[in-house]
């Protein structure tokens, strides 16, 4: 009888595909904004997932931006300024807030 191991495959998680509903995109903005490690990179990653659930095309459009730069912008290479940031977040209907940092 000869041992043959199992093969595992795995496939790459991407979150989009749980972006389903308003309720899943706002409680996974808000997780991120409270995760980042303080640079910006799960704001911006958050921000790239959502703009793909939603299409990029359409906030292009809604932003005036190019949806090339917003590809760009929020990759993980990318690094946008504050007003587009707060452009891309205006358009995917959400807000950004500010509370007391836990001690």
């Amino acid at each position: 009888m000869t041992d043959k191991k199992a093969i595992e495959k795995f496939s790459r998680w991407d979150p989009v595909d749980d972006l389903t509903t308003e309720e899943d995109i706002t409680l996974y903005f808000q997780a991120c904004v409270e995760d980042d490690p303080g640079d910006g990179s799960l704001v911006r990653a958050a921000l790239g997932d959502i703009a793909r659930a939603r299409g990029m095309t359409q906030l292009a459009r809604d932003t005036g931006l190019a949806r090339e730069g917003l590809y760009k912008a929020l990759s993980p290479e990318g690094n946008p300024e504050f007003a587009t940031v707060m452009k891309v977040i205006k358009a995917l209907g959400l807000k950004l807030g500010a509370q007391a940092a836990r001690v």
